[in-house]
């Protein structure tokens, strides 16, 4: 693992996940924004939404933009799940995940409150995913997303 896919790792694992503070000085108008820096790099994850939502991670080495992701997710079944529920599922499973030193790769995890999967092809460099969250064998949350290597 080369120290780019490394940093990744460790900056999804401390921001979202670890339950770091959004930043007081939104990067965009209405945007939540969770930042992470160590050593030549910096993270950010910005996104819109709570329950519906959709963002941004960037990864810059010495300020320059190295490698985005862009995601999109939402409740799918309203009646039978919320956001609450969603975050709590996804925070434990993406926990479990970045244990295991790594993003994608697909991945699964049951919960008392939904079964979560992760589907995904490529590696960090270039990649396309799908994560969902199944109750009774339906979908009712799913996050769409893609991303790679940023390049001049």
């Amino acid at each position: 693992m080369d120290a780019l896919e490394t940093f990744i790792v460790t900056a999804k694992a401390v921001s979202y996940i670890g339950g770091a503070s959004h930043s007081a000085q939104p990067s965009r108008p209405a945007s939540h924004d969770i930042r992470f820096e160590s050593g030549a790099f910096s993270y950010l994850d910005s996104y819109f939404g709570g329950t519906d939502f959709l963002g941004q991670e960037v990864v810059w080495e010495n300020a320059t933009p190295v490698w985005a992701m862009n995601y999109y997710g939402r409740i799918r079944d309203p009646q039978r799940f919320d956001g609450e529920r969603a975050g709590t599922v996804i925070k434990q499973a993406l926990s479990a995940l970045y244990q295991e030193k790594r993003f994608l790769g697909g991945f699964a995890y049951q919960h008392a409150l939904g079964e979560y999967i992760d589907q995904s092809v490529g590696d960090y460099t270039s990649f396309l995913g799908v994560e969902r969250i199944l109750v009774d064998d339906r979908i009712v949350y799913q996050l769409d997303y893609q991303g790679g290597l940023i390049k001049p």
